[in-house]
């Protein structure tokens, strides 16, 4: 094993600025998966559970939305929410139980709300609610993926070590190229943050700055 004294952001920009894969590329069509940008995950002001990386994170995202939906392209929002005695929660939500705790975020509760700077059309996107880390795992989203003929998928939320990084895994799995616009995905803390997103980038995932994304989008019209 490899030891390093350099940190989990060092490691990453240098990955970052001296690229040693081939990317997987963008497809013919791509469907942008937002994964639980709710409020118990972005509202610093309101829960300790909360995290930000990129102070423009949500504006990223609506922007990514609006083009998609200008493509006629897909654009699915997850949330994750539990009955009240948690019971759906599995053994996922045996391991604290305090009013921070996942298995605590309540159907209707303003923990698992989508965050109100979102702009989101409840006419035409997707709404899925999870329980485990992946979007893919008992959701529809496989089924809406083939149904749209899709073979790219663009992911954004957090957190990058858990819910993201579960999503990457599983859509490459599914045979789907996997995008991470790094400006769109956040953690708790920046190791795990970058940590993940290196390791993301050298497996599953293209990492790429959000303006990458934007250029490959404008030139899909």
């Amino acid at each position: 094993m490899q030891t390093t004294d350099k940190t989990a952001k060092e490691i990453y920009l240098e990955v970052k600025a001296n690229p040693a894969r081939k990317r997987f590329g963008f497809g013919k069509k791509a469907c942008l998966v937002n994964i639980d940008i709710q409020k118990a995950y972005t509202r610093t002001d309101l829960f300790k559970t909360a995290y930000e990386n990129d102070p423009k994170q949500l504006g990223y995202v609506n922007e990514l939305a609006a083009k998609f939906r200008a493509l006629d392209w897909p654009v699915v929002w997850t949330n994750v929410a539990y009955m009240d005695s948690a019971a759906d929660a599995g053994v996922w939500g045996t391991r604290t139980d305090t009013p921070d705790s996942l298995q605590n975020i309540k159907f209707g509760s303003e923990r698992s709300e989508l965050d109100d700077r979102l702009i989101i059309d409840r006419a035409s996107d997707v709404f899925y609610e999870k329980k485990m880390p992946s979007p893919f795992f008992e959701t529809p989203l496989q089924s809406l993926l083939v149904w749209h003929q899709v073979d790219t998928v663009v992911l954004t939320g957090g957190s990058t070590s858990g819910c993201v990084r579960a999503a990457g895994v599983d859509s490459l799995s599914r045979g789907y190229r996997t995008i991470v616009p790094e400006e769109c995905v956040a953690d708790k803390h920046e190791s795990y943050h970058y940590a993940n997103l290196t390791d993301l980038s050298l497996k599953y995932c293209d990492v790429l700055e959000v303006k990458e994304v934007f250029e490959w989008l404008e030139k899909m019209k």
